[in-house]
């Protein structure tokens, strides 16, 4: 059976009418991405195609990380459509930077997922960047310090270390994303935590966490890990 169209559903049913009303908390990933669209193929309610999308890609990062042309394959998605999405996604983007450039507060591993998500949801590989930090935990500046394949990435402790000389950071904050969607660290992001923990030790830099970003699912709640949360930060 079809759905039935936006225009043709009760007021208070409407995704746009309900986001007005109760906020944009109170509608779901596909109801959000049909406000975007506003309308559907004729007969086709754009709350269909949102569920279709979030199902098909799996999440909003990947989801994000589609090409206008990979868009454009899914039904009722036109060239405008897919130009709006990539639009609110690159907007998301932006958003983040400004956060950046406000020195927010960085003394919880969810304070810095929160920073670096939206910047990290379009990579398809993994990138390794570091958070350089004052005396009160406050953001100095983000450096991109390595960019790897789909899964790997090469890190020494020298080009983490340089940076924050540079801008004398009293501390960083370790972060990189796993394409993949599960944050879970490898061994190599444990080693490469140790090392870079060991050689901040000798250079009087604190390191203060590890962060990996992913994707939430069911299952897990939290699209991040941290590695001083894991207990990774013992005997170092």
């Amino acid at each position: 059976m079809t759905s039935l169209r936006i225009k043709d559903q009760p007021a208070g049913e409407r995704p746009r009418e309900r986001l007005a009303a109760h906020g944009p908390g109170a509608l779901s990933q596909a109801e959000l991405i049909a406000i975007l669209l506003r309308t559907g193929l004729k007969g086709a309610n754009a709350v269909d195609i949102g569920r279709h999308l979030i199902s098909k890609y799996g999440s909003l990062s990947s989801l994000a990380r589609a090409s206008l042309e990979e868009l454009q394959t899914v039904k009722g998605i036109g060239p405008d459509k897919a130009v709006t999405l990539a639009a609110a996604f690159a907007l998301a983007c932006k958003m983040a930077e400004e956060l950046r450039d406000d020195a927010p507060l960085l003394d919880t591993p969810e304070a810095v997922a929160n920073l670096m998500r939206e910047d990290n949801r379009l990579r398809k590989v993994e990138t390794f960047q570091i958070l350089l930090v004052n005396t009160r935990r406050r953001l100095v500046r983000v450096e991109q310090i390595s960019q790897g394949t789909l899964d790997t990435i090469l890190i020494h402790p020298r080009d983490v270390f340089k940076s924050a000389i540079a801008a004398n950071a009293a501390a960083v904050v370790l972060i990189h994303n796993h394409p993949s969607g599960d944050p879970t660290p490898s061994e190599a992001d444990i080693k490469v935590t140790r090392d870079l923990i060991r050689a901040g030790q000798l250079l009087k830099i604190d390191v203060l966490d590890h962060v990996i970003l992913g994707c939430a699912t069911q299952e897990r709640t939290r699209d991040y890990v941290s590695l001083r949360e894991l207990g990774y930060w013992a005997g170092c």
